[in-house]
């Protein structure tokens, strides 16, 4: 039997209702009743297309990403970096930041949640690595770096900070990061 086609209206309603409720009650207090309720589907309908709840907000945090935090290339890889880290600072302040909290958290002991988290963190690693690649390619960091090394130097501070809480980030937060981390990615002086 070939999949249901599923009515973007409803997936949409589902996706929608599934965050707000995360947003308010946090991922273990909402269940798949409580989606459908919200949505106005029944859970049969929700059952059809998602396992879980968490593979609704998986799917409903990729579709955020994707339109939110997309990775440049202007060419330079400063601008890039900042302009990205940014646009995933801002989408952290938002309830998509509520939502992948909660996944993150429930990642330590639900599969689904680790299973989506770790797809989508792959996804998001993967296009900063390209990137870094080509700068490299182009002489604007060294040759030798270990780009995924990099990936975690770089955003390290932005999940530090957002998930542990640590203290206020102001809007240039990033910017400085940068400016203290880059010159030590850069290409190493010509000894000439």
């Amino acid at each position: 039997m070939p999949p249901a086609i599923r009515s973007e209206h409803s997936r949409q309603a589902i996706i929608d209702a599934a965050f707000g409720l995360c947003a308010e009650r946090g991922f273990a207090a909402i269940t798949i009743e409580g989606i459908a309720a919200r949505a106005g589907v029944g859970k049969t309908t929700i059952y059809r297309w998602w396992p879980s709840k968490a593979a609704i907000l998986i799917e409903g945090v990729e579709n955020a990403r994707d339109a939110a935090a997309a990775f440049p290339d202007t060419g330079d890889i400063h601008a890039d970096l900042a302009a990205q880290t940014s646009s995933v600072m801002q989408l952290f302040q938002t309830e998509f930041g509520t939502i992948w909290r909660g996944l993150i958290a429930a990642a330590q002991s639900d599969e689904a949640a680790a299973d989506g988290v770790t797809r989508i963190l792959r996804v998001s690693i993967d296009a900063c690595v390209a990137r870094l690649a080509k700068a490299r390619d182009a002489g604007q960091i060294r040759a030798d770096l270990d780009l995924e090394l990099a990936v975690e130097i770089i955003y390290g501070p932005i999940y530090h900070t957002w998930l542990l809480r640590t203290r206020p980030v102001p809007e240039a937060y990033m910017e400085t990061v940068l400016a203290a981390l880059l010159p030590a990615l850069g290409p190493a002086p010509d000894p000439h």
